[in-house]
């Protein structure tokens, strides 16, 4: 039987269709799944096998990047939100839905209410979409099995992308092992400078997981690579495959499994 995906989605999410894809490529099937729907009841998280939250700009990014999405899933869905990561079920956050996973306290503690870090603005000052370079660093996260120490291509498109917290948190998340990816240069390695670090995100952090490793966030957009051809240089760029299809794929594949 075929992993069932919540993709969810309120005003301003406008990645969830490539999210779907991708999941479904990957063998799950999948709904999109509308925040009010959860909250009348008409919809339940506990149907469900994994969770993504896709990118975009919900509800404008007013506030803050995912801040009232955030609000909304603390204040109304905690208990199921809860019971749903308790359960050991994944959970993805791309992008805006990173943003909102960092508001709502599941990463990097799966605490939900307790913020310990952010992502903020840019230092360029300006939106950033571009290719970036990810180096995959060795982590307990499962939607990366297979994958540590390589190097991928994949785009970023954010304005408020730069992690941040502080020395105390970092530290406990390097000596943990919870940051899955890192912004590199072309030589592969993980990097502070501009622009192949987009936004100055302390120790290249561009994505982080959860100590148990299935609770994934990061800023750049796997969904958007999942076809060889989908990448601005297939035709010249040597592509044997798709650098983000790996991520769901493996996130089907554990849950196949349990």
């Amino acid at each position: 039987m075929k992993p069932k995906v919540c993709v969810l989605r309120t005003d301003g999410t406008n990645c969830d269709l490539e999210t779907f894809y991708a999941f479904e490529k990957a063998g799950a099937e999948c709904r999109m799944v509308h925040v009010n729907q959860l909250r009348s009841g008409g919809e339940k998280l506990a149907d469900y096998q994994i969770l993504a939250l896709p990118g975009g700009f919900s509800y404008g990014d007013d506030v803050h990047s995912g801040k009232i999405l955030a609000v909304e899933l603390t204040s109304f869905l905690r208990d199921s939100l809860q019971e749903f990561v308790d359960r050991g079920r994944p959970v993805l956050g791309i992008c805006n839905g990173f943003q909102v996973l960092v508001r709502t306290g599941l990463l990097p503690g799966r605490k939900l209410g307790d913020i310990s870090c952010t992502l903020t603005n840019n230092d360029s000052g300006r939106f950033e979409c571009r290719w970036v370079t990810l180096k995959v660093e060795e982590s307990p996260c499962i939607f990366t099995r297979g994958l540590s120490g390589r190097v991928l291509n994949i785009q970023a498109a954010h304005g408020e992308g730069k992690f941040y917290t502080g020395k105390e948190q970092m530290d406990s998340l390097e000596s943990a092992g919870q940051v899955v990816f890192r912004y590199a240069g072309p030589d592969g390695r993980p990097t502070m400078e501009y622009p192949f670090n987009p936004n100055g995100s302390l120790n290249a952090v561009a994505g982080i997981c959860d100590r148990t490793g299935l609770v994934l966030g990061l800023m750049p957009h796997p969904e958007r690579f999942v076809d060889v051809y989908q990448h601005p240089n297939w035709r010249r760029g040597g592509f044997e495959e798709p650098h983000g299809l790996p991520v769901f794929e493996n996130a089907v594949k554990y849950c196949l499994e349990m």
